[in-house]
């Protein structure tokens, strides 16, 4: 699992430790001729010269030995000095996701994220708010980079605007419900879901006080942390187990993805 709620910031060594893929000097030889090798380390210290610091990294794990290296990861940027400041003091940080491989089969793929002070939560914003933005390997150069950055900070009044109405939709229990079941289908399968017996109440009560209400901005907040996170009870085949936490960031950034399309759906 993405650890979108990080705060520190990670240095070279700390990111070569935990996803030595974005440091791969070389790609990999089943790529074209036609592909121009940018490490991602390269797209890292750009990123920083805009402001924007590493706050978390993950790679896929390689399956075969030919492939390491060279497999999918991503990187989570935050810029200390952009922040969305609300009136009720839910402090919210922009992040930036990029995902690159070095294999030829995957741009440099950039995400927009938020981190949410109140309750250490971190979300990925759909592509509905932020339409994905993507740097071809046929050639790269800084003012590219520059750009892309900059449309994505200039969109965030479309984040803000989003919060503001989840923040004023206010869900009757019935619709609490309703969001939390079809909530749940972002990790569990039509077909799993009807052999789980889960205490929906369960994935409605918050872990803490901030998150306490109606309005359904706190209620997506909840669900998605318990959803991504794990630790809920449920039964299967008359057993009784305890949901994991989501471990392969491919999934864990999916299930954000939808997550937050869904709240729109209820927002809109």
């Amino acid at each position: 699992m993405l650890d979108l709620n990080s705060s520190e910031f990670l240095n070279d060594e700390q990111i070569r430790e935990i996803c030595p893929s974005a440091f791969t000097s070389s790609p990999s030889g089943d790529v074209t001729k036609h592909y121009t090798h940018i490490p991602t380390s390269r797209v890292i210290q750009d990123m920083r010269l805009l402001g924007w610091q590493v706050v978390d990294a993950k790679e896929v794990k390689a399956r075969k030995e030919n492939t390491l290296g060279f497999q999918k990861h991503v990187i989570v940027f935050r810029n200390p000095e952009v922040t969305i400041d609300s009136k009720d003091g839910d402090e919210v940080f922009p992040q930036i996701l990029l995902t690159n491989s070095h294999n030829g089969k995957n741009s440099f793929g950039f995400q927009a994220g938020i981190y949410r002070a109140v309750c250490e939560n971190g979300l990925v914003v759909s592509k509905e708010e932020y339409e994905s933005l993507r740097i071809r390997h046929l050639g790269y150069t800084f003012e590219q980079l520059q750009e892309k950055v900059r449309d994505m900070v200039v969109k965030l009044p479309l984040t803000v605007e989003s919060m503001r109405k989840m923040k004023e939709v206010e869900l009757s229990q019935e619709k609490a419900i309703e969001f939390a079941n079809r909530a749940l289908l972002t990790r569990f399968t039509d077909d799993n879901i009807e052999s789980l017996q889960i205490d929906i109440e369960t994935i409605l009560n918050p872990a803490r006080e901030e998150d306490s209400g109606n309005d359904l901005w706190r209620i997506f907040n909840v669900v998605q942390e318990k959803i991504t996170r794990g630790g809920f009870e449920y039964t299967y085949k008359n057993k009784r187990r305890k949901a994991r936490e989501i471990k392969s960031f491919i999934q864990d950034h999916k299930i954000n993805e939808e997550l937050f399309s869904l709240a729109l759906e209820y927002a809109n």
